[in-house]
């Protein structure tokens, strides 16, 4: 879906653990690039191709991978992408320092203990697993490239600004798209029944520092937020 030019929200159907939900990644692109922010849950890589190459940008590189915080159904696309974009083109893996450990695979997921992991990986079909388990079991180089720090502004679409909101996880950022005025939320706020709402308690690590993290959101001059599980909330008088 076409949030703004040069900004796309993907409705991607992911499966974890028996359920079915929509989460949505997004796309920054130019004329000579794309950038993903968010890589879906395992098998999920596959979706967010399709979608690029029926958002006709398929046709260039991806430059930057940008991944919100460190859960599964956020990381889980990764490997695919390395292995396979990654060995035509290297591109940049971005992540916040606190989170940088588990994507790297040298710390284990913070919610998602190695039982429910390894049930997910068996369910899943051979490539898919195998592939996750090289980048973050065995890992031969680390596999964040590029750190992002609160207040950044990454050249990326006209200008992305790294805000820090943790409490989800530690190292969970929210993006500011300058352009079109879209917060890319990450979790750091969900969207239930129209209404913008705080990260969920029953998934988050900290609550008391994710209701901080999303106050720090509200100075924002937001036209449209798009929340990672939720979608899409457009027009003025955005409250959260």
């Amino acid at each position: 879906m076409r949030v703004a030019d040069g900004l796309e929200m993907l409705e991607i159907e992911m499966k974890l653990a028996g359920r079915t939900m929509m989460i949505h990644p997004v796309i920054v692109h130019d004329e000579d690039s794309w950038t993903l922010i968010d890589a879906g849950m395992l098998g999920n890589a596959e979706d967010i191709r399709t979608y690029a190459e029926e958002a006709g940008i398929s046709d260039r590189p991806l430059r930057q991978l940008i991944l919100t915080h460190q859960d599964i159904d956020h990381i889980g696309g990764l490997p695919s992408f390395l292995e396979e974009e990654g060995a035509k083109l290297p591109f940049e893996v971005y992540a916040h320092e606190a989170d940088r450990a588990v994507i790297d695979g040298e710390a284990p997921l913070l919610k998602f203990p190695a039982d429910r992991l390894e049930a997910e990986l068996g369910a899943r079909l051979g490539e898919v697993s195998e592939q996750y388990k090289r980048v973050f079991s065995r890992p031969a180089k680390p596999n964040v490239t590029r750190l992002m720090a609160d207040g950044e502004t990454l050249p990326i679409g006209g200008g992305l600004t790294v805000i820090h909101t943790p409490g989800h996880t530690p190292g969970h950022v929210s993006l500011y798209h300058q352009a079109s005025k879209t917060l890319i939320a990450g979790d750091a706020l969900v969207i239930h029944e129209g209404k913008l709402l705080p990260s969920s308690p029953y998934s988050t690590v900290d609550m008391e520092q994710a209701l901080r993290s999303a106050d720090k959101l509200k100075d924002l001059d937001i036209e449209a937020v798009i929340c990672y599980h939720g979608g899409l909330l457009q027009g003025p008088g955005i409250s959260f």
